[in-house]
């Protein structure tokens, strides 16, 4: 088995998350998925004007790791430009870093994973509005609760808030799912919570274990 892409840190929500040419453009164009951690590494590189040593280390990578996302966004850049490509920000593996949110290795907090069941062996939900659940997991007692999410899966609109609201109730200071909603994002950054997706693929226990060693990356 392939080993978990560890997340990448990045310090603040892009304003912009699509780009394309001017004019009218069906839905069905072509359009190509720059990653929030390559537009990180980007901001870093070419517009901060870091070395590649400085801004690996603000992300929690290695130089060697820095290199290839930055190279790689890059290349989706200069494809966009080029070839009158539509540039859309999406997805990754990341955490957020934000001075209000408390990820501090060794702190004692708790973990809110979107998850298919109760159990640490079920696997991570996708989803984050609509998952069927949360198990929250507390980092000093190592005990775990869930929190059935049932009212926002069936929910018309406003799933991603209520299932903030629901972590957010639990004293949840970190989300880990598979997907989180822009609206949902911000939601949860409001409250305080710090949010790491491309979790899913993994069972519950997984994901906790890749987020631990997340931590302990950063504190070497």
């Amino acid at each position: 088995m392939a080993r978990p892409t560890q997340a990448r840190i990045i310090e603040g929500r892009p304003r912009t998350l699509f780009f394309k040419p001017c004019g009218h453009l069906p839905e069905s164009a072509e359009r190509i998925a720059l990653k929030l951690e390559e537009l990180e590494a980007l901001r870093l590189a070419d517009l901060e004007g870091l070395t590649q040593t400085e801004a690996a280390a603000r992300m929690g990578v290695s130089r060697h790791t820095f290199g290839r996302v930055l190279a790689e966004a890059r290349r989706k850049s200069a494809q966009a430009l080029v070839t009158g490509i539509s540039l859309e920000v999406t997805g990754g593996s990341h955490v957020w870093r934000r001075p209000t949110l408390n990820i501090t290795p060794g702190v004692p907090m708790k973990v809110a994973v979107s998850a298919e069941g109760p159990d640490l062996s079920d696997p991570v939900d996708p989803r984050f509005g609509r998952a069927a659940g949360f198990i929250v997991a507390d980092t000093e007692t190592g005990e775990h609760v869930w929190i059935d999410n049932g009212a926002a899966q069936i929910a018309a609109q406003g799933a991603g808030l209520m299932a903030t609201q629901a972590v957010a109730d639990a004293g949840a200071t970190v989300v880990l799912s598979g997907y989180v909603g822009p609206k949902a994002c911000e939601a949860l950054e409001a409250a305080g919570i710090a949010v790491v997706q491309d979790m899913d693929n993994r069972t519950v226990e997984e994901a906790l274990a890749a987020w631990r060693e997340t931590l302990s990356d950063e504190t070497k």
